[in-house]
């Protein structure tokens, strides 16, 4: 069975609504599988059990019936019928809370990724600091280009989801270790690239770093700092929106820094800092122990 409008809903994900090529391709995933059902079964209400079949969390299924969803609305805004619209309902996925990264860890990684190499360890660590500093997605750290630093003004341009463009604004410090690896290091790391690369990152190649390039880089480091799990690139995300909430920023403030569409994705770091403040509370409050007062 082949979807109707399969190239011209691809065709609109990624030309008119700027999807980036990672989430084109997750769309075509999440339709595959639909068709695949379909080649056997007819009815809607199967597809669930063949989701779990398939091993797919909960999640994973809600984001199916999304990416569903978008492709019907597509059909009908079109002229064809879609009556599975009507009958896709994404199951209830209970939110979690983001899992955080302490800045006593986040020391141990910086610590742990120092090698050899001067250069390279200049750049290990602008990378870690860029992570946290500016609490951006792995595809918009691997994107900055030297263009993207206005020194004089102390920020950088982040191309985010939806090619959609937001300026974040440098701490002093920040600024200054990032100086300091465009004139110290980066040159070094191209001397040997056949190509040369606007990239403000530079991998041991000579060449933009990949996805996989930053994935392997902190499972390295997240090894040698004694980590159980290696860290990954979104917990940084979580901690900076984090760590700026409990130091007293507006959630306003931290969605235009972390390029979210929606005030409401950010409000779940709201549910970290309480769940932070109620701990405190049971570990230092006098008024904890209070059944000891009683006996």
């Amino acid at each position: 069975m082949q979807l109707p409008l399969w190239i011209e809903f691809f065709e609109d994900l990624q030309h008119v609504r700027g999807r980036s090529q990672n989430t084109v391709m997750a769309y075509r995933r999440d339709l595959e599988l639909y068709q695949e059902y379909k080649q056997k079964e007819n009815s809607i209400t199967g597809f669930y059990d063949f989701m779990k079949k398939q091993k797919l969390s909960t999640r994973s299924q809600a984001r199916v019936i999304s990416s569903l969803r978008t492709y019907f609305k597509f059909c009908e805004v079109n002229g064809f019928e879609a009556p599975e619209l009507r009958e896709l309902r994404p199951p209830k996925v209970k939110v979690g809370l983001p899992k955080t990264l302490s800045l006593s860890e986040f020391h141990r990684l910086f610590q742990s990724c120092e090698v050899p190499d001067a250069g390279k360890t200049l750049r290990n660590r602008i990378t870690l600091l860029l992570l946290f500093g500016l609490g951006c997605r792995v595809s918009e750290l691997i994107g900055l280009e030297l263009g993207d630093f206005n020194e004089t003004d102390r920020w950088l341009k982040i191309l985010g989801k939806g090619n959609k463009e937001r300026l974040v604004p440098l701490t002093d410090q920040l600024a200054q270790e990032l100086r300091t690896y465009l004139q110290e290091a980066r040159p070094d790391l191209l001397i040997d690239a056949k190509v040369k690369t606007n990239a403000m990152l530079i991998n041991d190649r000579g060449h933009c770093p990949s996805r996989v390039d930053i994935w392997r880089w902190l499972a390295a480091w997240s090894a040698k700092a004694g980590f159980a799990e290696p860290v990954s690139p979104h917990r940084f995300r979580h901690a900076c929106a984090t760590a700026l909430l409990e130091s007293g920023a507006d959630l306003r403030s931290i969605q235009l820094l972390l390029g979210h569409s929606s005030i409401q994705t950010t409000q779940i770091y709201t549910n970290v800092t309480t769940n932070t403040l109620t701990q405190a509370i049971d570990e230092h409050h006098p008024l904890a122990n209070i059944r000891d007062l009683e006996n």
